[in-house]
Protein backbone atom coordinates (compact mmCIF):
# COMPACT_ATOMS: atom_id res chain seq x y z
CA UNK A 1 0.00 0.00 0.00
CA UNK A 2 1.16 3.44 -1.09
CA UNK A 3 1.60 6.17 1.47
CA UNK A 4 -0.73 8.97 0.84
CA UNK A 5 0.75 12.53 0.19
CA UNK A 6 1.20 15.08 3.03
CA UNK A 7 -0.69 18.09 2.50
CA UNK A 8 1.89 20.37 1.96
CA UNK A 9 2.60 17.77 -1.19
CA UNK A 10 -0.59 18.28 -2.54
CA UNK A 11 -0.25 21.89 -1.62
CA UNK A 12 2.39 22.26 -3.64
CA UNK A 13 0.94 19.97 -6.83
CA UNK A 14 -2.22 22.37 -7.00
CA UNK A 15 0.06 25.46 -7.60
CA UNK A 16 2.06 23.58 -9.80
CA UNK A 17 -1.15 22.32 -11.86
CA UNK A 18 -2.42 26.52 -11.52
CA UNK A 19 0.91 27.63 -12.92
CA UNK A 20 0.81 25.36 -15.98
CA UNK A 21 -2.78 26.45 -16.81
CA UNK A 22 -1.45 29.89 -16.49
CA UNK A 23 1.21 29.37 -19.37
CA UNK A 24 -1.27 27.80 -21.95
CA UNK A 25 -2.44 31.46 -22.12
CA UNK A 26 0.94 33.19 -22.65
CA UNK A 27 0.82 32.29 -26.68
CA UNK A 28 2.17 35.91 -27.72
CA UNK A 29 5.23 36.07 -25.84
CA UNK A 30 8.74 37.62 -27.09
CA UNK A 31 12.09 37.22 -25.86
CA UNK A 32 13.60 40.45 -26.50
CA UNK A 33 13.42 44.06 -25.14
CA UNK A 34 10.71 46.96 -26.30
CA UNK A 35 11.90 50.51 -26.47
CA UNK A 36 11.13 53.98 -28.70
CA UNK A 37 13.26 56.57 -30.07
CA UNK A 38 13.30 59.70 -31.84
CA UNK A 39 15.45 60.12 -35.35
CA UNK A 40 17.29 62.37 -37.61
CA UNK A 41 16.85 61.72 -41.65
CA UNK A 42 18.85 62.33 -44.54
CA UNK A 43 17.28 65.30 -45.71
CA UNK A 44 19.27 68.78 -44.76
CA UNK A 45 16.42 70.78 -44.75
CA UNK A 46 14.06 68.88 -42.64
CA UNK A 47 12.76 69.91 -39.35
CA UNK A 48 14.17 66.86 -37.84
CA UNK A 49 17.67 68.74 -38.39
CA UNK A 50 16.46 71.53 -35.79
CA UNK A 51 15.77 69.55 -33.56
CA UNK A 52 11.78 68.15 -34.43
CA UNK A 53 13.27 64.48 -34.96
CA UNK A 54 10.74 62.02 -36.53
CA UNK A 55 9.31 59.23 -34.35
CA UNK A 56 9.21 58.14 -31.75
CA UNK A 57 9.60 54.98 -33.80
CA UNK A 58 9.14 51.00 -32.02
CA UNK A 59 11.38 48.77 -31.70
CA UNK A 60 11.97 45.15 -30.09
CA UNK A 61 15.34 43.81 -29.76
CA UNK A 62 15.85 39.90 -29.72
CA UNK A 63 19.05 38.09 -29.20
CA UNK A 64 19.04 35.01 -31.63
CA UNK A 65 22.32 32.70 -31.23
CA UNK A 66 25.06 34.86 -30.56
CA UNK A 67 23.35 38.18 -32.11
CA UNK A 68 21.22 41.22 -31.43
CA UNK A 69 18.65 41.71 -33.75
CA UNK A 70 16.17 44.86 -34.28
CA UNK A 71 13.17 44.82 -35.62
CA UNK A 72 10.73 47.74 -36.53
CA UNK A 73 6.97 47.58 -35.07
CA UNK A 74 4.63 49.11 -36.97
CA UNK A 75 2.25 51.20 -34.84
CA UNK A 76 -0.53 49.27 -34.98
CA UNK A 77 1.67 46.61 -33.19
CA UNK A 78 3.05 48.26 -30.30
CA UNK A 79 0.65 47.37 -27.96
CA UNK A 80 0.60 43.41 -28.94
CA UNK A 81 3.92 43.41 -28.89
CA UNK A 82 4.68 45.31 -25.08
CA UNK A 83 2.04 42.60 -24.24
CA UNK A 84 4.17 39.74 -25.75
CA UNK A 85 7.23 41.50 -24.00
CA UNK A 86 5.65 41.27 -20.38
CA UNK A 87 4.31 37.48 -21.58
CA UNK A 88 8.31 36.52 -21.58
CA UNK A 89 8.64 37.59 -18.61
CA UNK A 90 5.55 36.50 -16.54
CA UNK A 91 6.55 33.14 -18.63
CA UNK A 92 9.82 33.69 -16.86
CA UNK A 93 8.40 34.00 -13.11
CA UNK A 94 6.15 30.90 -13.76
CA UNK A 95 9.15 28.54 -14.89
CA UNK A 96 11.14 29.83 -11.77
CA UNK A 97 7.99 28.87 -9.49
CA UNK A 98 7.81 25.84 -10.77
CA UNK A 99 11.38 24.67 -10.56
CA UNK A 100 11.32 25.69 -7.10
CA UNK A 101 8.12 23.44 -6.08
CA UNK A 102 9.97 20.65 -8.37
CA UNK A 103 13.03 20.98 -5.70
CA UNK A 104 10.89 21.45 -2.91
CA UNK A 105 9.10 18.26 -4.13
CA UNK A 106 12.20 16.36 -4.89
CA UNK A 107 13.37 16.84 -1.50
CA UNK A 108 10.93 15.53 0.08
CA UNK A 109 11.29 12.23 -1.96
CA UNK A 110 7.72 13.13 -3.71
CA UNK A 111 8.88 14.30 -7.04
CA UNK A 112 9.20 10.79 -8.62
CA UNK A 113 5.19 9.87 -7.33
CA UNK A 114 2.05 10.20 -10.10
CA UNK A 115 -0.28 12.85 -9.38
CA UNK A 116 -3.05 11.67 -7.74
Amino acid sequence: MSKRPSPRTTTLRRQRDRLLTQLRALSLFIRGSFFQRYSTCSRPSCACRRGQRHGPRSYVVVTIGQAQKQYYVPQDQVQTVREGVRQYRRLLAILDRITAINLELMRGGRLHEPDR
